[in-house]
């Protein structure tokens, strides 16, 4: 068990894969548990992620209910998310509070994985999707997010997590991956599937690449001269179940994942996604959105012309068709007609509601980046996490981003040991309590991807990148950049 390493459980046979975790997994979340100073008269899996290897399980303790996660990243890449959680806590967000281990800190290692316990905040309600007032409070609770995580930096021993620079290569990529679909279009030219996906792969492809012409011409590059910390975090996995209403107002949980970046890029996934479920781009509720969101986090011009060229990236078409690489014939037989039908649908209205909104530029935005100015009538607006006082700028505590300490990890067998640099250490998780003569880690790459299933036709080879199976995309709804 000390040499067990946690792997994705998805090709293991469980019936109920992502209800269910190895013997191994639960053996080792008792032994994380005894790690706290808390008694456990039960615990409840509430989900697993069995095609990546983590979990979360509702714990009922003497200390009240909580919350035990199974981070299923690299831990370097884990204390990252680890470490913002912590800031967050403390600038006064409604995030769920880290509870510290009995030797003082905020995350364990065990498996090869970080696992952490939060306070399980209750009740936690969606908001509603039929009506604006919803998606306004989910925005106006996201700008809340990115203006509070501004300053952030992360603890030694992290993963730097950012995608602040990485905007022209996704929409790149994006343009590349519009010329697979249509080699594949062309390929399996039989199913009669594939004569709408050439014409949408030429439309696409279009609109692809004027989006990246505009961002290429767009203050984009004065933008990303910040500082990562000035902008802040982005959640990347924003939406109608990590933003919860609770105590206090709007509540946001599943951090794992948050990274630097233009915060606009998670409100670009949250209208986009919003209207792609309405089936139609509705100016209105679009407005709405970025009014709520500005109302808590100001948006300046030159950030709202990055948000329109991000709106008008064919997001949607790349998410939602982009699986047909994994199983072209199939995909291409039973769900891609009516998928491609659904998007042209809403082709129309986007383009109108986009220029729409651009109109609306001079009342959505603030006339300069002013953080002295509009983010702090924004601060004294926010009330504590759980709606009871201001939050003052005091409550910022850095000391609480605590360094790692080194912790034995089983080692992941069958890879060869790269040579150390001597300045360079081996292990991070958090403490709080013993902050000096630390040492730090080397971040760890995450390994492994799952190739795309192989095509029986022989012209996939011939005709496909190269190293068009790098990547994995998930059948429900995948995210994008």
């Amino acid at each position: 068990m000390a040499d067990y390493v946690i792997r994705p459980w998805i090709q293991d046979g469980y019936a109920d894969p992502d209800m269910t975790v190895p013997p191994e997994v639960a053996e080792l979340a008792e032994k994380v548990l005894s790690r706290y100073d808390m008694r456990v008269r039960g615990m409840t899996l509430i989900t697993a992620k069995s095609d990546k290897g983590g979990a979360i399980w509702k714990l009922d303790t003497d200390r009240g209910p909580r919350s035990l996660k199974l981070l299923h990243r690299a831990p370097e890449r884990s204390l990252f998310s680890v470490g913002a959680q912590d800031y967050l806590v403390g600038k006064g967000a409604r995030v769920p509070q880290l509870i510290e281990t009995t030797k003082g800190r905020l995350a364990t290692e065990a498996g090869g994985k970080l696992w952490i316990v939060t306070e399980w905040v209750e009740p936690l309600a969606p908001v509603s999707k039929t009506d604006l007032s919803g998606a306004q409070q989910l925005c106006y609770g996201l700008g809340e997010f990115h203006r509070l995580s501004r300053g952030y930096v992360e603890p030694s021993g992290a993963a730097h997590a950012s995608r602040l620079y990485r905007w022209p290569k996704t929409y790149a990529k994006i343009l590349n991956k519009i010329s697979w679909f249509r080699t594949l279009a062309q390929t399996y030219s039989d199913i009669p599937a594939s004569r709408a996906l050439l014409a949408a792969a030429d439309r696409y492809e279009a609109q692809a690449q004027e989006a990246l012409v505009r961002l290429q011409q767009s203050p984009y590059n004065q933008l990303v001269a910040r500082s990562e910390p000035e902008w802040g975090l982005v959640h990347q996995d924003y939406g109608w179940s990590n933003g919860q209403w609770g105590p206090g107002g709007l509540w946001i949980i599943d951090l794992d994942g948050v990274a630097f970046d233009l915060p606009i890029r998670d409100l670009r996934k949250l209208i986009a996604s919003t209207m792609d479920d309405m089936g139609v781009w509705d100016v209105g509720w679009m407005r709405g959105m970025v009014e709520a969101y500005a109302d808590a986090c100001p948006i300046e011009p030159e950030l709202f012309q990055v948000l329109l060229i991000d709106l008008a990236l064919p997001n949607e078409f790349y998410k939602n068709v982009k699986e047909v690489v994994y199983d072209p014939a199939t995909f291409m037989a039973t769900e891609l007609e009516p998928l491609l039908q659904r998007l042209e649908a809403a082709e129309d209205s986007k383009a109108r509601a986009l220029k729409d909104l651009a109109d609306m530029a001079g009342e959505l935005t603030s006339p300069s980046h002013t953080p002295s100015g509009g983010e702090r009538s924004a601060r004294r607006r926010t009330p504590d996490r759980r709606g009871e006082t201001p939050v003052p700028d005091e409550r910022v505590r850095p000391d609480r981003v605590a360094e790692p300490v080194r912790e034995k990890r089983a080692k992941s067998p069958g890879k060869p040991k790269k040579p150390r640099d001597p300045t360079e250490r081996a292990n991070p998780s958090l403490n709080t309590a013993d902050r000096k003569n630390k040492k730090s880690a080397r971040a760890k790459e995450p390994t492994g991807h799952r190739k795309p299933v192989k095509a029986s036709r022989k012209a996939d080879a011939r005709k496909l990148p190269a190293d068009a199976g790098n990547r994995r995309a998930k059948r429900k709804g995948g995210k994008t950049s």
